[in-house]
């Protein structure tokens, strides 16, 4: 490993020394910062990534995060039965415990669950100003988590302008959606608040086509606040906090699942301080940063005529974190990134049931590990478009030991005739979480992070004057030392996985029309056993088309086609389990958009259009045809 860091710290010394002139400028304008950790224009950026910004979010009218995540290449979902219910996200066919969620920088994945995993099915969209997806293997800035990639979610913070933004919506199965924001700015400072409330009588979270027909419902209440100030030129602070706390019905993963006495609550509250300060003419830009995340959880399941067992699931989780983050330009065509970070998770967990087969508990007292990691990047940007990026990363967690990972990357913009190669090379880890570590049913003090290798090579071309552009990318990663269980049912290092695969996209663009295609190939395999099989719930075929028309100034239609391939899944309810296929499937949503004057605009959205009947995991269900309407209205003071 030394050899490696030498290796690394030689290469960053030669982007140093042959920096040349003049940096890059062409027409492709977006910044994204999740990539490096420091605002770099796209055409720079040699990983794979997606923005959904402000206009994207309005125009669909989502209520959900995941909503939107759907359409994103390289993204499949599977949710256990309609609005606000659980679900998992693999992006690049990785487990969903192998891709980190970021709001404002604060890492949201649950320190208490046994993956770590995050839901976003309770992220709702009311305040949201964008969304960056960077795919393959980011843990080089991010450390654990980001095997697969990172979605980093921005809430609104502030604007030029004071107002306030009043939002409702009602629709099928009782749903009603209501928001209010004030945002804007005064003096030195900038300011945003924002509460929503979401509620629907929902669908049967067990499939209604076998028989269940009990509905479950979805609460949800979010309340976020940012407050900034600019005290100097070159210094600033900055507060966030956001409280949610939502309630849901649920139903158990068997053909007849309908449980009417089983609900899951859960209560998070994220709370993030920076002070950013500039020294050197910006040369030197410092971000220390302070964040707690606190998450409780409880659910129960009650005896009933079809259930008569009963469970009980509580836990209780923190997650304080303390960065000081360093971007050095003090070298033209340079950004050198340090950072140093300290985290702290603490959680406890309570499980106890009573089935046929007995009483059952599984409970640990509050444990806690710590992690302190330093991180060091450098990207060079030459004149002629050839930029190149080189990072590594060192973490001590004071339960597995150390761990260190490394990224390289490389892309070329070619202005003549406007295309970009692009290139990576990375690793990622995942460490053990609380409870793989300590419960005393499923615990293993001597578990090892998982890890894996990933690269992609993949290219994009541009054709400016008529808004055209198309690209793809080949992607492969490998992951070892996979959590699993051996005969005692007690945590082990044993799995091991392979997914590869396509990601590609041809967009066009004019002053009244947008049309975006996506297509994603994905091959998920699990190499843990001599028998390869496939990772379940993967679809190999994802292809989304998305259609944004202003036929007049005031009217914007929006059309999103979304193609689902065949699954395989696995029937846990028989012993020993079977594996199923999920058949193929393809939704249609239509949403309409009116600016009724200036300051008011009415909008209105179907959900599956042709109402298509579809498993996205096996036994559960999914919402049919369903018609929305709302309005916005924007009031400045």
């Amino acid at each position: 490993m030394k050899y490696l860091y030498s290796f690394l710290f030689l290469l960053l010394f030669i982007f140093s020394t042959f920096a040349q002139e003049d940096t890059l400028k062409i027409s492709l304008s977006d910044v994204l910062v999740t990539a490096t950790k420091f605002p770099t224009e796209v055409q720079n950026i040699s990983s794979s990534y997606s923005i959904i910004d402000k206009s994207l979010i309005q125009r669909s009218n989502s209520s959900t995060v995941l909503q939107l995540l759907r359409e994103v290449p390289g993204i499949s979902i599977a949710q256990q039965g309609g609005l606000g219910k659980l679900n998992s996200l693999f992006m690049r066919g990785a487990n969903a415990n192998h891709t980190l969620v970021l709001i404002d920088g604060v890492e949201v994945n649950d320190p208490s669950s046994p993956s770590n995993a995050f839901d976003l099915s309770n992220l709702q969209t009311s305040n949201i100003e964008r969304i960056e997806i960077v795919r393959g293997p980011q843990s080089t800035l991010y450390g654990s988590d980001a095997l697969a990639g990172i979605i980093n979610v921005f809430t609104e913070q502030g604007s030029e302008i004071n107002k306030f933004s009043l939002q409702t919506e009602g629709g099928s199965n009782s749903y009603y959606r209501g928001s209010g924001q004030l945002t804007g700015s005064y003096s030195l400072f900038n300011y945003s608040i924002n509460f929503s409330r979401l509620a629907t009588e929902g669908i049967s979270a067990a499939n209604e086509k076998y028989g269940n027909t009990e509905k479950d419902g979805y609460s949800n209440n979010s309340f976020s606040s940012f407050l900034s100030a600019q005290v100097f030129d070159n210094l600033k602070f900055s507060l966030n906090y956001r409280h949610t706390n939502s309630s849901a019905d649920l139903d158990q993963g068997t053909q007849f699942g309908d449980d009417p006495n089983y609900t899951y609550d859960i209560e998070e509250n994220i709370f993030n301080a920076a002070v950013n300060y500039d020294l050197f003419d910006n040369k030197w830009k410092q971000k220390f940063s302070g964040s707690v995340l606190r998450r409780i959880s409880k659910s129960i399941d009650e005896p009933d005529d079809n259930n008569p067992g009963s469970a009980t699931n509580f836990t209780n989780a923190t997650r304080t974190k303390f960065e000081w983050l360093n971007n050095l330009t003090f070298i033209p065509h340079n950004v050198i990134t340090l950072g140093l970070e300290t985290e702290l998770e603490k959680a406890n967990t309570e499980y106890i049931s009573i089935s046929e087969w007995g009483p059952f508990e599984s409970v640990f007292p509050s444990q806690q590990m710590r992690t302190n990691s330093a991180f060091l990047q450098n990207q060079l940007i030459l004149d002629g478009g050839f930029s190149t990026i080189a990072g590594i990363r060192f973490d001590d967690n004071e339960k597995f030991g150390s761990h260190s990972t490394y990224k390289l990357g490389t892309s070329f913009f070619y202005d003549k005739t406007n295309t970009k190669l692009k290139a990576n090379y990375g690793t990622g880890f995942k460490a053990p979480s609380l409870f793989y570590l300590f419960d005393p049913a499923f615990g293993n003090p001597d578990l090892n992070p998982e890890e894996n290798t990933g690269w992609d090579l993949g290219f994009e071309q541009y054709f400016f004057g008529s808004g055209f552009a198309f690209g793809a990318t080949y992607f492969s990663m490998k992951f070892e030392n996979m959590f699993g269980f051996d005969q005692n049912f007690v945590t082990i290092n044993i799995n091991e996985a392979e997914t590869k695969g396509i990601e590609s996209f041809v967009t066009y663009q004019s002053n009244n029309f947008y049309a975006n295609l996506t297509y994603t190939y994905t091959d998920a395999v699990d190499l843990s056993s001599e028998q390869e099989s496939k990772l379940i719930r993967r679809p190999k075929d994802k292809l989304t088309l998305s259609l944004s028309y202003n036929p007049i100034e005031r009217l914007n239609l929006n059309t999103s086609i979304r193609y689902i391939g065949e699954r395989e899944d696995e029937d846990f309810s028989s012993f020993p389990s079977a594996r199923v296929k999920l058949e193929s499937y393809t939704i249609v949503d239509f949403t309409v958009n009116y600016k009724l004057i200036s300051n008011l605009k009415l909008f209105g959205r179907v959900e599956n259009l042709f109402d298509t009947v579809y498993e996205e995991v096996l036994f559960y269900g999914t919402p049919g045809r369903s018609f929305y309407a709302g309005f916005v209205l924007d009031l400045g003071f």
